[in-house]
Protein backbone atom coordinates (compact mmCIF):
# COMPACT_ATOMS: atom_id res chain seq x y z
CA UNK A 1 0.00 0.00 0.00
CA UNK A 2 1.54 3.50 -1.12
CA UNK A 3 0.97 6.61 0.96
CA UNK A 4 -0.68 8.53 -1.42
CA UNK A 5 -0.37 11.55 0.41
CA UNK A 6 1.32 15.00 -1.77
CA UNK A 7 2.68 17.76 0.27
CA UNK A 8 1.75 20.67 -2.20
CA UNK A 9 -1.87 19.11 -1.99
CA UNK A 10 -2.67 19.27 1.75
CA UNK A 11 -5.31 21.54 1.48
CA UNK A 12 -7.53 19.19 -0.46
CA UNK A 13 -7.06 16.30 1.39
CA UNK A 14 -10.73 15.64 2.92
CA UNK A 15 -10.62 14.05 6.29
CA UNK A 16 -14.02 12.23 7.45
CA UNK A 17 -14.26 12.34 11.43
CA UNK A 18 -16.62 9.71 12.71
CA UNK A 19 -17.87 9.57 16.23
CA UNK A 20 -19.75 6.95 17.53
CA UNK A 21 -22.06 7.75 21.14
CA UNK A 22 -24.49 6.55 22.73
CA UNK A 23 -26.14 8.78 25.52
CA UNK A 24 -22.74 11.03 25.27
CA UNK A 25 -25.04 14.35 25.38
CA UNK A 26 -23.47 16.22 28.00
CA UNK A 27 -19.93 15.80 26.34
CA UNK A 28 -20.92 15.63 22.60
CA UNK A 29 -20.99 19.40 22.12
CA UNK A 30 -17.25 19.89 23.47
CA UNK A 31 -15.87 17.07 21.12
CA UNK A 32 -17.30 18.03 18.39
CA UNK A 33 -16.41 22.03 18.80
CA UNK A 34 -12.95 20.61 19.48
CA UNK A 35 -12.82 19.10 15.34
CA UNK A 36 -14.07 22.44 14.39
CA UNK A 37 -16.80 23.90 11.81
CA UNK A 38 -16.09 21.16 9.44
CA UNK A 39 -17.33 21.19 5.54
CA UNK A 40 -15.48 21.18 2.22
CA UNK A 41 -13.95 24.12 2.83
CA UNK A 42 -12.74 22.85 5.74
CA UNK A 43 -11.46 19.76 3.90
CA UNK A 44 -13.51 18.31 7.35
CA UNK A 45 -16.47 16.11 7.31
CA UNK A 46 -17.98 15.42 10.31
CA UNK A 47 -20.43 12.39 11.03
CA UNK A 48 -21.63 10.95 14.19
CA UNK A 49 -23.48 7.81 13.91
CA UNK A 50 -26.13 7.23 17.36
CA UNK A 51 -26.42 3.82 18.61
CA UNK A 52 -29.69 4.34 19.94
CA UNK A 53 -29.25 7.19 22.46
CA UNK A 54 -31.57 7.84 24.73
CA UNK A 55 -30.67 11.05 26.51
CA UNK A 56 -30.73 13.38 23.24
CA UNK A 57 -27.53 13.12 21.81
CA UNK A 58 -28.60 12.90 18.14
CA UNK A 59 -30.07 16.34 18.87
CA UNK A 60 -26.95 17.89 20.32
CA UNK A 61 -24.91 16.58 17.19
CA UNK A 62 -27.75 17.74 14.54
CA UNK A 63 -27.57 21.26 16.53
CA UNK A 64 -24.04 21.36 16.04
CA UNK A 65 -24.75 21.23 12.62
CA UNK A 66 -23.18 17.71 12.04
CA UNK A 67 -24.55 14.93 9.88
CA UNK A 68 -26.16 11.77 12.01
CA UNK A 69 -26.64 8.67 11.48
CA UNK A 70 -28.67 6.18 12.88
CA UNK A 71 -27.33 3.00 13.71
CA UNK A 72 -29.46 -0.36 14.18
CA UNK A 73 -26.65 -1.53 16.39
CA UNK A 74 -25.44 -0.49 19.28
CA UNK A 75 -22.27 -1.51 19.30
CA UNK A 76 -18.82 0.63 18.80
CA UNK A 77 -17.20 -1.32 15.53
CA UNK A 78 -20.55 -1.58 13.73
CA UNK A 79 -21.53 2.36 14.63
CA UNK A 80 -17.73 3.09 13.17
CA UNK A 81 -17.73 0.76 10.34
CA UNK A 82 -21.33 2.51 9.44
CA UNK A 83 -19.80 5.75 9.43
CA UNK A 84 -16.77 4.65 7.54
CA UNK A 85 -19.34 3.41 4.59
CA UNK A 86 -21.21 6.69 4.38
CA UNK A 87 -17.95 8.82 4.73
CA UNK A 88 -16.59 10.48 1.69
CA UNK A 89 -12.99 11.53 2.67
CA UNK A 90 -9.87 9.98 1.39
CA UNK A 91 -8.76 10.17 5.38
CA UNK A 92 -10.93 8.38 8.01
CA UNK A 93 -10.51 9.27 11.66
CA UNK A 94 -12.41 7.70 14.63
CA UNK A 95 -12.64 9.84 17.35
CA UNK A 96 -14.57 9.24 20.55
CA UNK A 97 -17.00 11.32 21.92
CA UNK A 98 -15.52 12.19 25.33
CA UNK A 99 -12.22 12.85 23.70
CA UNK A 100 -11.16 16.10 22.60
CA UNK A 101 -8.62 17.26 19.18
CA UNK A 102 -6.04 19.63 20.01
CA UNK A 103 -5.78 22.96 17.60
CA UNK A 104 -4.32 22.46 14.49
CA UNK A 105 -5.22 18.62 14.78
CA UNK A 106 -5.41 18.75 10.41
CA UNK A 107 -2.20 19.94 9.94
CA UNK A 108 -1.12 17.73 12.40
CA UNK A 109 -2.07 14.71 10.46
CA UNK A 110 -0.73 15.86 7.70
CA UNK A 111 2.79 17.00 8.80
CA UNK A 112 3.08 13.54 10.63
CA UNK A 113 1.90 11.83 6.81
CA UNK A 114 4.84 14.19 5.07
CA UNK A 115 7.22 12.75 7.38
CA UNK A 116 6.40 9.08 7.58
CA UNK A 117 6.66 8.36 3.91
CA UNK A 118 4.27 5.01 3.26
CA UNK A 119 2.31 5.81 6.20
CA UNK A 120 -0.88 4.03 6.17
CA UNK A 121 -2.39 5.90 9.12
CA UNK A 122 -2.27 6.42 12.81
CA UNK A 123 -2.89 8.37 15.84
CA UNK A 124 -2.32 10.87 18.44
CA UNK A 125 -0.65 11.23 21.96
CA UNK A 126 -3.29 11.03 24.63
CA UNK A 127 -3.73 11.91 27.95
CA UNK A 128 -6.36 12.28 30.43
CA UNK A 129 -8.12 15.32 31.91
CA UNK A 130 -7.06 13.59 35.37
CA UNK A 131 -4.05 14.62 37.82
CA UNK A 132 -3.74 11.74 38.67
CA UNK A 133 0.54 10.32 38.37
CA UNK A 134 -0.73 7.07 37.92
CA UNK A 135 -2.20 7.91 34.67
CA UNK A 136 0.25 10.53 33.80
CA UNK A 137 2.53 7.45 33.69
CA UNK A 138 0.68 4.77 32.28
CA UNK A 139 0.01 7.82 29.32
CA UNK A 140 4.08 8.13 29.14
CA UNK A 141 4.72 4.72 28.81
CA UNK A 142 1.69 4.41 25.89
CA UNK A 143 3.61 6.61 24.06
CA UNK A 144 6.98 4.32 23.93
CA UNK A 145 4.70 1.35 23.14
CA UNK A 146 3.04 2.97 20.63
CA UNK A 147 6.02 4.37 18.88
CA UNK A 148 7.81 1.21 19.35
CA UNK A 149 5.25 -1.35 18.53
CA UNK A 150 2.62 0.44 16.49
CA UNK A 151 -0.09 -0.37 19.10
CA UNK A 152 -2.65 2.26 19.09
CA UNK A 153 -6.80 2.67 20.92
CA UNK A 154 -9.09 4.45 20.53
CA UNK A 155 -9.33 7.08 22.45
CA UNK A 156 -5.97 8.10 20.80
CA UNK A 157 -8.43 9.73 17.92
CA UNK A 158 -6.84 7.10 14.84
CA UNK A 159 -6.95 7.82 11.53
CA UNK A 160 -6.21 5.82 8.28
CA UNK A 161 -6.82 5.96 4.90
CA UNK A 162 -10.10 4.86 3.70
CA UNK A 163 -8.48 2.42 0.89
CA UNK A 164 -6.56 1.08 3.77
CA UNK A 165 -9.26 0.81 6.50
CA UNK A 166 -11.37 -1.00 3.42
CA UNK A 167 -8.90 -3.29 2.24
CA UNK A 168 -8.34 -4.60 6.19
CA UNK A 169 -12.11 -4.66 6.09
CA UNK A 170 -12.54 -2.24 9.41
CA UNK A 171 -12.84 -3.03 12.85
CA UNK A 172 -13.48 -6.97 13.79
CA UNK A 173 -16.71 -7.61 15.35
CA UNK A 174 -14.93 -7.39 18.91
CA UNK A 175 -16.21 -5.56 22.23
CA UNK A 176 -13.79 -4.30 23.70
CA UNK A 177 -10.67 -4.30 21.94
CA UNK A 178 -11.72 -3.11 18.47
CA UNK A 179 -9.55 -0.48 18.55
CA UNK A 180 -6.06 -2.03 19.57
CA UNK A 181 -6.82 -5.62 17.50
CA UNK A 182 -7.39 -3.08 14.45
CA UNK A 183 -4.23 -1.64 14.89
CA UNK A 184 -2.42 -4.85 15.04
CA UNK A 185 -3.54 -5.24 11.64
CA UNK A 186 -2.82 -1.96 10.28
CA UNK A 187 0.89 -2.05 11.60
CA UNK A 188 1.32 -5.22 9.70
CA UNK A 189 0.01 -3.32 6.30
CA UNK A 190 2.74 -0.52 6.37
CA UNK A 191 4.20 2.49 8.26
CA UNK A 192 2.36 3.88 11.26
CA UNK A 193 3.22 7.82 12.54
CA UNK A 194 2.26 8.50 16.55
CA UNK A 195 1.75 12.47 16.25
CA UNK A 196 3.38 14.57 19.09
CA UNK A 197 -0.10 16.64 19.21
CA UNK A 198 -2.28 15.42 21.82
CA UNK A 199 -5.67 14.73 22.29
CA UNK A 200 -7.73 14.81 25.87
CA UNK A 201 -9.62 11.88 26.56
CA UNK A 202 -12.10 11.95 29.84
CA UNK A 203 -11.01 10.00 32.71
CA UNK A 204 -14.25 9.30 34.40
CA UNK A 205 -13.92 5.15 33.96
CA UNK A 206 -11.02 5.01 36.06
CA UNK A 207 -13.24 6.99 39.44
CA UNK A 208 -14.94 3.70 40.60
CA UNK A 209 -12.33 1.86 41.29
CA UNK A 210 -8.92 4.76 41.06
CA UNK A 211 -6.24 4.80 38.72
CA UNK A 212 -4.18 2.28 39.79
CA UNK A 213 -6.81 -0.74 40.39
CA UNK A 214 -8.56 0.18 37.14
CA UNK A 215 -5.54 0.13 35.40
CA UNK A 216 -3.97 -3.35 36.65
CA UNK A 217 -7.78 -4.71 35.94
CA UNK A 218 -7.05 -3.18 32.11
CA UNK A 219 -3.79 -4.56 32.01
CA UNK A 220 -5.09 -8.03 33.06
CA UNK A 221 -8.03 -8.19 30.48
CA UNK A 222 -5.57 -7.21 27.54
CA UNK A 223 -3.58 -10.47 28.42
CA UNK A 224 -6.93 -12.41 28.32
CA UNK A 225 -7.15 -10.85 24.71
CA UNK A 226 -3.92 -11.49 23.66
CA UNK A 227 -4.12 -15.11 24.57
CA UNK A 228 -7.61 -15.50 23.46
CA UNK A 229 -9.32 -13.15 20.81
CA UNK A 230 -12.10 -15.16 20.67
CA UNK A 231 -13.53 -14.52 23.39
CA UNK A 232 -14.05 -11.31 22.87
CA UNK A 233 -15.84 -11.49 19.54
CA UNK A 234 -19.68 -9.45 20.20
CA UNK A 235 -22.72 -11.33 19.99
CA UNK A 236 -24.29 -8.20 17.69
CA UNK A 237 -23.49 -8.46 14.42
CA UNK A 238 -21.59 -5.91 12.69
CA UNK A 239 -22.84 -4.62 9.32
CA UNK A 240 -20.40 -4.92 6.19
CA UNK A 241 -18.67 -1.82 4.58
CA UNK A 242 -20.03 -3.33 1.71
CA UNK A 243 -22.44 -6.41 0.73
CA UNK A 244 -19.22 -8.81 0.15
CA UNK A 245 -16.60 -7.06 2.37
CA UNK A 246 -15.91 -9.20 5.47
CA UNK A 247 -15.01 -6.57 8.58
CA UNK A 248 -11.56 -8.41 10.27
CA UNK A 249 -10.97 -12.12 9.59
CA UNK A 250 -13.93 -14.79 9.51
CA UNK A 251 -11.79 -15.65 12.56
CA UNK A 252 -10.01 -13.92 14.83
CA UNK A 253 -6.56 -15.09 15.44
CA UNK A 254 -4.20 -14.38 18.07
CA UNK A 255 -2.57 -11.20 16.64
CA UNK A 256 0.98 -11.21 16.03
CA UNK A 257 2.48 -7.74 17.14
CA UNK A 258 5.05 -6.16 14.99
CA UNK A 259 7.77 -3.65 16.00
CA UNK A 260 6.34 -0.39 13.75
CA UNK A 261 9.65 0.92 11.54
CA UNK A 262 7.46 4.96 12.20
CA UNK A 263 5.66 4.49 15.59
CA UNK A 264 2.13 3.89 15.82
CA UNK A 265 -0.54 4.00 18.74
CA UNK A 266 -0.69 3.09 21.98
CA UNK A 267 -2.09 0.19 24.08
CA UNK A 268 -2.67 1.44 27.54
CA UNK A 269 -5.27 1.26 29.90
CA UNK A 270 -8.83 2.29 28.40
CA UNK A 271 -9.03 -1.33 27.14
CA UNK A 272 -11.86 -3.04 29.85
CA UNK A 273 -14.52 -0.15 29.02
CA UNK A 274 -16.60 -2.67 27.09
CA UNK A 275 -19.45 -0.15 26.25
CA UNK A 276 -21.08 0.91 22.92
CA UNK A 277 -20.84 4.44 20.68
CA UNK A 278 -18.42 7.02 22.13
CA UNK A 279 -16.35 6.53 25.05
Amino acid sequence: MVNKYNPSGSSSLTISVIVPVVDEASRLARTLASVGAGGEQDGIEIIVVDGGSGDGSDVVAAQAGVRVIASPVRQRAAQMNLGAREAHGSMLLFLHADTSLPSGWREAVCDGLERTPGCVGGAFCRRFDSDSRVLHTTCWLADLRGRWFGWFLGDQAMFVWRDVFESLGGFASLQPFEDLEFSLRLARAGRTCLLDAVVISSGRRFAPKGALRQTLDDFALTMRFLKSPQRFVARAAVPHLTPTASFGPPSVETPVIHRCPAGGGDGESTLARGDSGGA
